[in-house]
């Protein structure tokens, strides 16, 4: 895998992602796939993939812009830089009621990429921000 093979990959997973096509995004992972969710635990595999986009579903409608994409020359690794447009739709135990607040933040991700599939996933958001925007 190349850089452009890394760059469009990404662009794939982040079209599923605003398209809220989840099986598409599943199509770019690799099925041992490591998700490092922020300020969270690690998910290993596609089936805990899968499980986290049901329940982000559940309590959250997002969705990204000002997408900037980046990846190694050897196409290994890569990074997003974008902003996320989101509605806090149920209540994430843990975390402040939701009542449909609506919020926007800055956000990114970090991959690992190898066989043409996506092998590592960490997303890094400000949560005290989101917090903030939402509990007031």
């Amino acid at each position: 895998m190349d850089r452009a093979e890394a760059l469009a990959l990404l662009t794939r997973y982040y079209a599923a992602f605003n398209a809220g096509d989840w099986q598409g995004m599943l199509d770019c992972l690799d099925d041992a796939v490591v998700h490092d969710i922020n300020q969270g635990e690690r998910q290993h595999g596609k089936a805990a993939f899968a499980a986290f986009l049901a329940h982000m579903e559940r309590c959250y409608r997002e969705r990204l812009d000002g997408i900037v994409l980046m990846a190694s020359e050897d196409g290994l690794r890569g990074a997003a830089e974008f902003t996320v447009h989101g509605e806090y739709l149920a209540t994430d135990e843990g975390l402040p009621e939701a009542k449909g607040q609506t919020y926007v933040l800055p956000a990114g991700a970090f991959f690992g990429m190898a066989g043409g599939k996506i092998v590592r996933v960490t997303v890094y958001y400000n949560l005290a921000d989101w917090t903030a925007q939402v509990a007031g």
